[in-house]
């Protein structure tokens, strides 16, 4: 949203941004110091034609954990987003387009050489998880790897997959938010996981944004990454964000926004026309044969 600023002040955001900053900046240091390869990914453009878009660091690499005449061990800081969570933005730990630190190994990293990196790293930076969680069919096998340096409650949901890759995991708690997670695809590999803003929330006590702050953030995210509004696929999804943000009586300074607020108001008035004539018909006939959203006019009449 727009903010009038005095010469030398900073907004919330911008001390945030530099905050995480410094942090994916102490991470990277860290993997170049082990002799880790390590790249930074800002946009959220997908690697593959899975996902509209880039939803884990992991997704350029996944050809790498199939390929068993492959090792080698790499890091990343990618730029991530997650439709799925756009119903729980606005509680603290959801933020729909977040950074993950990545560390990947492909058949030579052990779970515990991962453990023990992460428990190292963390507490280069100041952090202790509370606990940590182990799949019951690998907690004999992987509670020994954390040499009693963090408390372990066993949890029969550690596993992960993405549908082609599947491995069990190990999860790191703190102040009841897991922060991070070591899988182990294939039973060979090693995919890890940790997400910067929620560990800069527990470091710095940055306060969670708000609904309209993280649409916004996500908005401008997908708008870098080179896309704009549309019909289909990735536009269609930063149509549908500026859409939640005009119901939800936000703002945003671009003219992506201004453009949309338009066009809302223009397919409202011909709601307003055509509701009495075809009060019979479904949500489905609206959106296909108008481009009306029937659950946005719904949300007008009721904010």
């Amino acid at each position: 949203m727009p903010l009038s600023l005095s010469p030398g002040t900073f907004t919330t955001k911008e001390v945030a941004y530099a905050i995480a900053g410094r942090l994916i900046q102490q991470y990277q240091d860290f993997c170049l110091s082990k002799d880790i390869d390590f790249t930074r990914i800002e946009s959220v453009r997908p690697h593959d034609n899975t996902t509209l878009f880039c939803s884990a660091g992991m997704q350029q690499y996944k050809q790498l954990f199939s390929d068993p005449s492959h090792i080698g061990t790499v890091a990343n800081v990618q730029a991530c987003l997650r439709m799925g969570d756009l119903d729980e933005i606005g509680d603290g730990t959801h933020f729909l387009h977040f950074t993950m630190l990545g560390l990947f190994s492909f058949r030579e990293m052990s779970v515990g050489d991962a453990i023990d990196f992460w428990i190292e790293f963390l507490g280069s930076i100041g952090l202790v998880p509370d606990h940590v969680t182990i799949h019951s069919d690998r907690l004999e096998e992987w509670s020994p790897l954390y040499r009693d340096r963090i408390p372990i409650v066993p949890d029969d949901g550690c596993i992960w997959s993405d549908g082609s890759v599947s491995g069990y995991c190990t999860e790191f708690y703190k102040n009841g938010i897991e922060i991070g997670n070591i899988v182990n695809p294939l039973g060979t590999c090693i995919d890890v996981g940790f997400g910067a803003e929620r560990l800069d929330m527990i470091l710095n006590g940055t306060p969670p944004s708000d609904a309209l702050s993280t649409l916004s953030d996500t908005v401008m995210k997908i708008v870098e990454s080179g896309y704009r509004p549309g019909s289909k696929e990735q536009g269609y999804v930063l149509r549908k964000l500026l859409r939640r943000i005009h119901v939800l009586g936000g703002k945003l300074d671009h003219p992506y926004f201004e453009q949309e607020v338009e066009r809302q108001e223009r397919l409202h008035s011909k709601y307003l026309r055509l509701r009495d004539k075809y009060p019979e018909m479904s949500p489905e006939w609206w959106f296909d044969t108008h481009g009306i959203d029937l659950s946005d006019m719904q949300a007008r009449r009721s904010s």
